[in-house]
């Protein structure tokens, strides 16, 4: 082998303008409005908050022209086209159906729901209703993740047999991820990364065995766990909130081995090390979220502009295998209350 395949992702320049808006002015919509305003033509026009000087003060930040105080008046608007939910992970469901009621495409911050079943609820709402839903799942949608699809769906490092994967990082317990109301804790935050990453190399795992660490008398703070999948392959996934780990993963075949530098899950380079000793290098500069997040967003839109319900790079099924592996995890570590009990 010479060389590495090249990213098959569309510019996204080119993809149908869609007219955004969005609901909860947080941390992550911040990073999302700056980046579709950066990095693409959509168009984010309105912005909503439980509080209207939040919305306001985020509509004036990113010179949005619209804002509301409730959630139902920016649903209510027919000028959007499109939703972006980045309300907590616990507010997800509710606000993805009310989404979808009104009529509206949705793109809803991972994880798409806090379980796998509420998952699937939206995916078969927004079926129903015949509107786009899309999890914001946006590692997937980078270009080093195509040009690594490609090599996987090559045949390049030969058969899969190990997938290791991590993402950790510490935080004060101040943090909202400290919160069980808002269902904290590394899995949901961290751990779909891992999760999504496993599963989309190596698809659903035959069984799951994990082991936890508290961070306090209320919260999980740390997840190892083994996976075992078709053919006895397998994966090795930690995810913690107590320090800061080397957020690398490793794809492990009988010919060759592809390791990305921490943060994976970010922009950034790769290399693959054939068993031939050869070695090839995919580059890229280091990224953050405002460098990657209007990926997924142009995704929706060009999917939507061609008539499509879902992504064909990340689909609800995809997103709901995901939750899947983490209910099973959550279950085995008696992570079963609070938000998650239905």
């Amino acid at each position: 082998m010479t060389a590495l395949p090249v990213s098959t992702v569309p510019n996204p320049n080119e993809a149908p303008v869609l007219r955004w808006g969005i609901l909860g002015p947080g941390w992550i919509a911040d990073r999302f409005a700056e980046s579709l305003a950066k990095n693409s033509t959509q168009q984010v026009v309105a912005v909503a908050s439980r509080s209207g000087d939040r919305a306001a003060e985020f509509a004036g930040h990113h010179s949005l022209p619209t804002s509301y105080g409730s959630y139902g008046a920016l649903l209510a608007d027919p000028d959007i086209d499109i939703v972006y939910i980045a309300t907590p992970h616990t507010e997800h469901h509710t606000n993805a159906l009310a989404s979808i009621a009104a009529g509206k495409h949705v793109l809803v911050e991972k994880p798409l729901a806090v379980d796998a079943s509420r998952a699937a609820e939206i995916g078969a709402a927004g079926a129903e209703a015949g509107v786009f839903v899309g999890e914001a799942m946006w590692t997937k949608f980078l270009p080093k993740f195509d040009v690594l699809r490609q090599i996987v769906d090559n045949g390049v490092l030969g058969p899969i047999r190990t997938v290791l994967v991590d993402h950790g990082e510490y935080f004060t317990t101040d943090h909202r991820i400290y919160d069980p109301a808002l269902a904290g804790g590394p899995l949901l935050d961290l751990g779909t990364y891992d999760a999504s990453f496993v599963h989309a190399v190596l698809g659903v795992p035959e069984s799951i065995i994990a082991v936890g660490q508290p961070a306090n008398d209320e919260l999980n703070g740390q997840v190892s766990a083994v996976l075992s999948h078709t053919g006895g392959n397998h994966s090795v996934m930690n995810t913690t909130i107590l320090s800061n780990t080397p957020t690398s993963a490793t794809i492990c075949g009988r010919d060759g081995t592809l390791t990305i530098e921490g943060p994976f899950f970010m922009p950034g380079s790769f290399t693959v090390t054939l068993r031939s000793g050869e070695k090839l290098e995919y580059r890229e500069d280091k990224g953050v979220q405002v460098d990657g997040l209007h990926y997924a967003a142009v995704d929706a839109a060009r999917a939507i502009g061609e008539g499509r319900l879902e992504s064909s790079v990340h689909t609800i099924e995809d997103a709901v295998q995901t939750l899947a592996i983490i209910d099973a995890i959550r279950r085995q570590l008696g992570i079963t209350d609070g938000p998650f009990a239905r």
